[in-house]
């Protein structure tokens, strides 16, 4: 696992200064989601597939960027998702944007996950790396330096809604102005390491992208998003569930692609979707 840690870290700081650099135009490219890829996205994507190619310990990548996955050695026993550049829109306003990363072992899946990992790219450059511990760590002077440990409360104080709110159920909009009536403050950049990461560090909240009516299988992606993150949450001692009645990390998948609706949370929170959700079946 080390090898492939060394190998992120190195991408990140690499990525780091693609951003920095290069050019953010548009490309003629469009990604597995038929969306027109930045040249960023397809440059941050390369960078990672170069330096994953690199490990003895990788079988076969995937990138949320490309349609198929890539084989790199029969012998490695690790397979890696990641999403090269999540929120790269963003850029372009100069807002906090990420890479993610999931680790599984042996075959894609929750149920093999063995670590996931994500890098934020705002006014520092900080990484969390969860295994055994959910950890961060802080990009200092070219080199990743451990800052702590991060342990979410029982109770938080964020709200991080995703989704075109016309197209909510009406009980989910419901939901969320509950938190809001409570005092929860709105946080949502329209990226998801960014508004993940605040409510990891700041210790808790509810970060949500639902079924919707134009999306009902959800928008993010397992492999590339929910899972790594669901693992994240969990091992720090959160909660991760799909909304209707499942552990994110109990899902299967049907392909690289598959979506999932998505709640990330503290324990109160993800209770209380659980509970509003538990109603409409």
């Amino acid at each position: 696992m080390r090898d492939i840690f060394d190998a992120i870290q190195r991408s990140a700081i690499r990525i780091k200064d693609a951003i920095d650099v290069k050019d953010i135009g548009y490309s003629q490219k469009e990604n597995s989601s038929g969306e027109t890829q930045l040249q960023l996205d397809i440059q941050c994507d390369l960078i990672i597939e170069e330096e994953l190619s690199k490990v003895l310990s990788v079988h076969t990548i995937a990138s949320e960027e490309k349609e198929h996955e890539m084989h790199i050695r029969e012998n490695g026993k690790y397979f890696i998702a990641y999403d090269p550049l999540d929120g790269s829109s963003l850029i372009d306003v100069n807002l906090s944007v990420g890479s993610i990363f999931g680790i599984y072992e042996e075959k894609w899946g929750a149920k093999n996950m063995v670590a996931s990992c994500y890098v934020v790219y705002g006014p520092r450059v900080e990484m969390v790396f969860a295994e055994n511990k959910t950890k961060l760590y802080l990009l200092q002077a070219g080199v990743f330096e451990f800052v702590k440990e991060i342990h979410l409360n029982e109770k938080g104080k964020l709200n991080a809604p995703g989704g075109t709110q016309q197209n909510w159920q009406p009980y989910h909009k419901e939901l969320v102005d509950s938190f809001f009536a409570e005092g929860y403050r709105l946080r949502y950049s329209g990226g998801m390491v960014p508004d993940l990461h605040q409510i990891l560090l700041k210790g808790g909240g509810l970060f949500s992208y639902p079924a919707t009516s134009d999306k009902p299988e959800g928008k993010l992606r397992k492999l590339f998003e929910v899972f790594p993150f669901a693992f994240i949450f969990k091992i720090a001692g959160g909660d991760a569930i799909d909304g209707v009645s499942e552990d994110l990390m109990s899902l299967s998948h049907d392909h690289i692609h598959g979506t999932s609706p998505c709640f990330f949370g503290s324990k109160y929170e993800i209770a209380r979707v659980k509970e509003v959700y538990a109603r409409q079946r």
